[in-house]
């Protein structure tokens, strides 16, 4: 069984799940979004924004293979490229951190270690970029089957090191520091790898607390 991670491209994103391909709940605000999922042209501002974020960012996230087949992805990137974010009630995410925006390993593939891989890719990734000092993530507090494959579950963020930087009923925001992040030890990475083979890719219930989510 041979694994592997390769930096999400135009040329790959359409490995990426169905409902993921064409999700824009983070890249675009909630006017720009629902203007795009009404005409449908969601899957072509999911283009247009991975190709920006290459342009003025570089590289935003991993899509993990194993034998040659899609198996798992992370997307992260600076919250100014992630303007759907900004109406969550624990916003903005802090100025030293990415934002870990969404991360799936699909069901079959649960258990190989991909969970592992994908996260340390992004860290590394960060930590070689320089500049960051965390990743930031908004967790949900519902149970992981009711929270969807945009928003990750909350109590697992906090079982694999996240510690909650702003806390909320619903939607706290978690962060993980970048230096002991790269010292994870094996049961954070064990709880990590169950963390994203619990994520659904299904577009989460918008939250409530500011009236202008879309």
């Amino acid at each position: 069984m041979s694994r592997q991670l390769e930096r999400l491209t135009l040329d790959n994103l359409g490995d990426l799940p169905a409902a993921c391909r064409s999700c824009v709940f983070w890249e675009l605000d909630p006017v720009r979004r629902r203007r795009a999922e009404e005409s449908g042209e969601a899957a072509a501002e999911k283009e247009a924004w991975l190709s920006r974020v290459l342009l003025e960012w570089g590289s935003c996230g991993r899509v993990a293979y194993v034998d040659g087949e899609p198996a798992g992805f992370a997307l992260y990137a600076p919250p100014v490229f992630l303007p759907g974010s900004d109406t969550f009630p624990t916003a903005p995410v802090s100025g030293d951190a990415v934002l870990l925006a969404t991360a799936l390993v699909l069901p079959d593939y649960v258990g190989q270690g991909l969970g592992r891989m994908l996260m340390q890719t992004v860290v590394k990734d960060l930590v070689k970029r320089g500049g960051f000092r965390a990743v930031e993530a908004f967790g949900d507090t519902r149970s992981p089957g009711a929270s969807g494959g945009c928003v990750l579950p909350a109590d697992y963020l906090l079982r694999v090191g996240f510690k909650t930087q702003r806390n909320h009923a619903r939607y706290p925001r978690m962060r993980l520091d970048l230096k002991s992040a790269v010292t994870w030890r094996d049961e954070v990475e064990t709880a990590l790898e169950k963390l994203l083979g619990a994520v659904r890719p299904v577009r989460p219930a918008e939250p409530r607390a500011h009236r202008h989510q879309g």
